[in-house]
């Protein structure tokens, strides 16, 4: 990450006919990695990557004491 640009994330799933069996949300780069594991385990599953859309958070997160 460079300043405030962010790697985009992506949403990996893994689909046995309609169902989801497996959902991950990931940078994309470990997202790739996780889709090509997925891919190798459950070789006869659709495993599909979508790009989530940037989030717009301008406050930090709120920490809980």
């Amino acid at each position: 990450m460079h300043g405030d640009r962010l790697e985009p994330v992506h949403w990996v799933r893994v689909w046995f006919g309609q169902h989801v069996v497996a959902s991950y949300t990931a940078p994309a780069s470990l997202a790739d990695r996780y889709a090509s594991s997925m891919q190798r385990r459950f070789a006869g599953l659709r495993v599909t990557t979508d790009p989530l859309p940037p989030t717009t958070e301008s406050a930090p997160a709120k920490v809980r004491s």
